[in-house]
């Protein structure tokens, strides 16, 4: 029975979303035999790709883009676009059949009184499950500051996750807020047919230029690897590193700071403090006559749907490589920095899923008295994606 009475459905483990970090977990929940659904928010499979600015592409090639077991379709090094991405993903839950329903929005997660599994509420439906595993990603509240309401009406204002071109743009000067790897794409592209200016100090950037050129092919090696295993929870460099990018974003990737200074844009490190007379001011008191602003300045991250304490001072779920030291049968995936730099990008996602899954693996034998898992079934649940 649910918490509040009603029958539910049970699942031995639930995991929430359906982008790169929950199939990943889905793929290896499967192998393991462990019976499991994915609930998904997105329409369809890849969305949260699909809806983001039409020129977005990644930032890591082809080559190490591929989910664990299916290879992406590209050249080594093409570096897909948000749409591509997004078509991937929906193949990859396709070929591996897995259990996917989509349109489904998680409203509450709680443990049970016992301490034994979760009651969950989504869209109507009440699960019971043994272990919950919280692959939402950080990128779904979209923040401005409480400033940007005093802005002059006249003014066009738009987040980054609503921006798609420049074509939404009004005539006129457009100021970019927020200089991480959105913001950084979004005033490179506004530049070519609207004054620019761009509020905010990057946090460092990679020194080599991330292009499909011969010398990238080189270089990129060498940079999944200090992403992967160099920048990590377990060295110096990594723990330092961890909670700038965490806050701040991480360093530009494929438009640098030299890019945007050919492409006319007007940098600024102040940032965007607050208004008068309804322009936006930098910190410096620099008024900006603007007629359009693209906020740059990332989401809100919201747990309190887990009833249950599982965040630290910075907002982010506390947790070790996706394990909740706190809340028994709970994982994360998904999280910037859970374990590497690269535990944001997609070629993190299926070494950190294996190491949760290994764990909830674990979980389940240590509760078993045969150490046996009951079979994965085959076919996709009602109402997947393809």
């Amino acid at each position: 029975m649910a918490a509040n009475g009603a029958e539910a459905e049970r699942i031995d483990t639930l995991v929430i979303g359906g982008g790169q970090a929950g199939l990943s977990a889905g793929y290896h929940l499967q192998k393991r035999g462990i019976p499991f659904l994915i609930l998904d928010a997105d329409q369809r499979i890849g969305d949260h790709w699909r809806d983001r600015w039409d020129s977005l592409r990644l930032y890591s090639p082809a080559r190490y883009d591929s989910l664990p077991g299916f290879r992406f379709p590209a050249r080594a090094f093409h570096f897909p676009t948000g749409r591509e991405m997004g078509d991937y993903l929906a193949a990859y839950a396709e070929h591996f059949a897995l259990p996917v329903r989509s349109g489904i929005i998680v409203d509450r997660v709680d443990p049970a009184p016992d301490g034994d599994g979760f009651f969950v509420s989504a869209g109507g439906r009440q699960i019971a499950a043994r272990q919950v595993v919280v692959a939402t990603g950080p990128f779904r509240i979209p923040r401005v500051p409480d400033f940007a309401g005093d802005l002059d009406p006249a003014i066009r204002q738009l987040h980054s996750h609503e921006y798609r071109d420049p074509s939404q743009l009004q005539e006129g000067p457009v100021l970019v807020v927020g200089l991480s790897h959105s913001g950084g794409d979004i005033a490179f592209e506004t530049a070519r047919t609207h004054r620019t200016i761009l509020s905010g100090k990057a946090a460092g950037q990679l020194p080599l230029k991330v292009t499909e050129s011969r010398k990238a092919w080189v270089g990129w090696p060498v940079v999944e690897f200090v992403f992967a295993h160099v920048l990590t929870i377990r060295t110096p460099m990594g723990r330092a590193m961890r909670p700038h990018v965490r806050q701040g974003g991480g360093p530009l990737i494929r438009v640098r700071l030299p890019d945007l200074d050919r492409a006319g844009v007007e940098r600024h490190d102040e940032k965007t403090v607050g208004v008068q007379e309804g322009k936006p001011v930098l910190a410096d008191g620099t008024v900006l006559d603007v007629a359009n602003v693209v906020w740059c300045t990332g989401y809100r991250r919201d747990y309190s749907w887990i009833g249950a304490r599982v965040t630290g001072d910075d907002g982010y779920p506390v947790e070790v490589r996706g394990v909740s030291p706190t809340v028994p049968g709970l994982y994360f995936l998904g999280v910037p920095f859970s374990y590497a730099f690269s535990s944001m990008l997609v070629a993190g996602a299926g070494r950190d899923a294996k190491y949760v899954v290994d764990r909830i693996a674990a979980r389940a034998q240590a509760s078993s008295p045969a150490g046996a898992l009951a079979p994965v079934r085959a076919s996709r649940s009602r109402g997947a994606s393809s």
